[in-house]
């Protein structure tokens, strides 16, 4: 290890490029670059790929920490203050994620008693700072919609068309399938089963969600709300062969399991929405 940060060291040296803080379009270059990283360790951290967890709380706390130094290099930066926010505004659920035998417990049905206030109260506090102060980036918005969650007391209390209407703005930024999805979600929230499940149809095509199991749980979630239960459970089953996370296996398995049979239970749809 000594000899390789030695040869690195001289490589430095010979290549003549200077060791400074890089400035103008080349820093928000470097810099979202950064930004982008520390998203995808936190977002592992928070919900692992693969694996009998249902998340790294390890690699979720280096992801904040490492965000809190860029934060401090720069105070002003509001896409630095969003991306600390959202963290701080998702990872303040965790502690109420998973049951006694950890089990994923979605959104909807968490007991927001276990969620971290002092988490939450920081986050909504720098989003809250941020978003006053000139153009509102991606993570600034995400971090917007996850304070909507976080506020609301219960999950029939959410105010789902202020979510929607942030969807909206993230979507005209960013090209993201996976915040496509979540629009779906919105949308049905808003306006129902049949319009979450029209719109869900258009990113059927887009080939970045190929083989991606949060589709068919979407999908399987709306169908459920629209009481289309057999479609609703092969859709499940499809989700469940396609992640490789033993926590969310188990969950979708288990969500297809309860529609065999019987009558749909009619109050728990809207309390199933896919965390």
């Amino acid at each position: 290890m000594t000899r390789r940060i030695t040869r690195a060291k001289g490589q430095i040296t010979d290549s003549g490029v200077p060791f400074r803080m890089p400035n103008g379009p080349e820093r928000e270059q470097r810099l979202t670059v950064v930004l982008h990283v520390l998203y995808l360790i936190f977002t592992e951290g928070y919900a692992a790929t693969s694996g009998p967890g249902l998340f790294r709380a390890d690699l979720s706390a280096e992801a904040i920490r490492l965000t809190r130094i860029v934060r401090r290099l720069l105070p002003g930066d509001g896409e630095v203050a969003g991306l600390l926010a959202l963290m701080l505004l998702t990872d303040a659920r965790r502690p109420a994620r998973t049951g006694p035998a950890g089990e994923l417990i979605p959104l909807a049905e968490q007991d927001r008693r276990r969620w971290d206030q002092a988490k939450i109260a920081e986050g909504v506090a720098l989003i809250t700072a941020a978003l006053p102060r000139g153009d509102v980036g991606p993570y600034q918005l995400q971090a917007a919609i996850a304070a909507v969650h976080d506020e609301a007391a219960s999950s029939e209390a959410t105010d789902w068309p202020q979510i929607l209407a942030l969807y909206d703005l993230l979507l005209r930024i960013s090209d993201n399938p996976v915040v496509a999805l979540n629009h779906a979600v919105a949308i049905a929230m808003t306006h129902g089963p049949g319009a979450g499940l029209e719109r869900l149809g258009r990113l059927e095509a887009d080939r970045r969600m190929a083989g991606d199991h949060r589709l068919e749980a979407v999908r399987a979630h709306l169908l459920e709300m629209a009481g289309h239960r057999q479609a609703a459970r092969e859709a499940y089953q499809a989700a469940a062969r396609r992640t490789m996370s033993l926590p969310h296996q188990r969950y979708l398995n288990d969500r297809a399991a309860r529609l065999v049979g019987g009558r749909l239970d009619q109050e728990g749809t809207d309390r199933d929405s896919p965390n």
